[in-house]
């Protein structure tokens, strides 16, 4: 069945003015479906989002009809079901629940089963920590597409994004049982990591600008297809990162160190369709684009910069029962600095994550995807930051972490 949204997205690609008949046609329904589909147009028409002419049905252009169209797109190219956010009590819902640190069955102040559904939508894209299930107590992500539903729903909104609250706790509690499972069946582990992968792989590339949609990939990784009119260029791009990232893992795995030359690997895999300068110190400035304050280490320097990262690298993996929150810390430090030493022409980013997730997962702290509703407070906090944000970056990983292993235990005990 056809919604009021499917209708809006088909009308607003088309921009021409579309009669109710061929509304149906474009959205392959049955002709059955003629007088819904009739009166959500009338329903648009209305809100104002759209103008009924003799020649048919057609957008109205304006900041909300713009605004509507953008939520749609950037929820298809995600990969999410647009229709079950785009509705006002759930965005009341997320406008209240984002101003608390934490919400729990108590402050709420709902139905316990409208709870669920909301609580369910947010888990099922990841836009939220569940910390307990019973009693409820979890955390919203706030982030660009949330902001915009609020925006478009007319919710004026203050948000509680700065915390300092710390999961070290359930971190420790969950890696205990995950590393507990695992032992159990490796073979499970080894199939949860390649779910985890394909949105790993969308997510980092989406960062660094790849305009394939998270459905698109996971055709080409899962499935080999190459979805048409997609660029040769990007195609590769993805094939390339799974196949930098599956090498990370197995070195990790296998407890290899890792070293500049593993890295300058890593990079040369990832890069492959810019062979140019794939695997390569590079001899340039560069800058983060649009980010004019991010500071990037003088191509005379990188060389130095990397032995004493490496240096502290190597002393800190000698070391036994390091505690939980100073090894987070230390992967913050070897996030930020690998970053701003920024020492390839393209892929640095990229390339800083799979190092980052080497050094955890060789610690047996298991980090395979940045949620999708985190990703914007990651970017914030490293490449987007005006000034170094360790210690934010640090909260997030935290977030990130107990994310992943809480995911992967659910996945372990289905």
């Amino acid at each position: 069945m056809a919604t009021k949204y499917d209708v809006f997205e088909i009308v607003y690609k088309n921009r021409a003015p579309l009669k109710p008949i061929e509304v149906v046609k474009k959205l392959n329904k049955d002709e059955r479906e003629y007088h819904v589909i009739h009166r959500y147009l009338r329903e648009l028409a209305n809100e104002k989002l759209m103008v009924k002419k003799k020649s048919g049905f057609q957008v109205e252009i304006s900041e909300k009809s713009e605004l509507l169209y953008n939520l749609i797109f950037y929820c298809i190219k995600n990969g999410i079901n647009y229709n079950l956010i785009l509705d006002k009590n759930f965005a009341q819902f997320i406008s209240r629940s984002l101003q608390k640190e934490e919400i729990n069955s108590k402050n709420t102040k709902l139905n316990p089963r409208t709870v669920k559904k909301y609580v369910g939508i947010l888990d099922k894209y990841n836009m939220i920590l569940i910390i307990s299930e019973k009693p409820l107590r979890a955390k919203i992500f706030y982030n660009a597409l949330l902001n915009n539903l609020l925006i478009y729903f007319g919710y004026k909104h203050s948000v509680l994004t700065e915390s300092s609250k710390k999961y070290a706790v359930e971190i420790k509690k969950e890696l205990e049982a995950y590393r507990r499972l695992r032992k159990k069946d490796e073979l499970r582990y080894q199939k949860i990591v390649s779910e985890f992968e394909m949105s790993f792989i969308y997510h980092s590339l989406s960062l660094e600008g790849n305009p394939i949609t998270l459905p698109d990939t996971i055709k080409i990784l899962k499935d080999k297809l190459i979805p048409a009119n997609l660029k040769t260029t990007d195609v590769d791009e993805i094939k390339n990162y799974q196949e930098a990232l599956s090498q990370m893992l197995k070195d990790a795995n296998e407890r290899k160190p890792l070293s500049l030359q593993s890295v300058l690997d890593y990079h040369k895999i990832a890069m492959g369709h810019r062979l140019y300068l794939a695997g390569s110190i590079r001899t340039i400035p560069v800058h983060i684009k649009g980010n004019p304050n991010f500071k990037t280490t003088p191509p005379e320097k990188i060389k130095d910069e990397l032995e004493k990262l490496f240096d502290k690298y190597n002393e800190f993996i000698k070391r036994k029962n390091v505690p939980l929150e100073e090894t987070l810390k230390f992967a913050v430090y070897f996030h930020n600095e690998f970053q701003h030493i920024h020492p390839f022409e393209d892929g640095n980013s990229r390339t800083t994550r799979l190092i980052t997730f080497h050094l955890l997962q060789s610690l047996d702290i298991p980090i395979f995807d940045i949620p999708f509703g985190l990703l914007d407070e990651y970017l914030n906090y490293t490449k987007g930051s005006k000034s170094r944000e360790d210690a934010r970056l640090y909260q997030n990983l935290q977030k990130i972490i107990l994310f992943n292993l809480k995911k992967i235990n659910k996945r372990f005990n289905e």
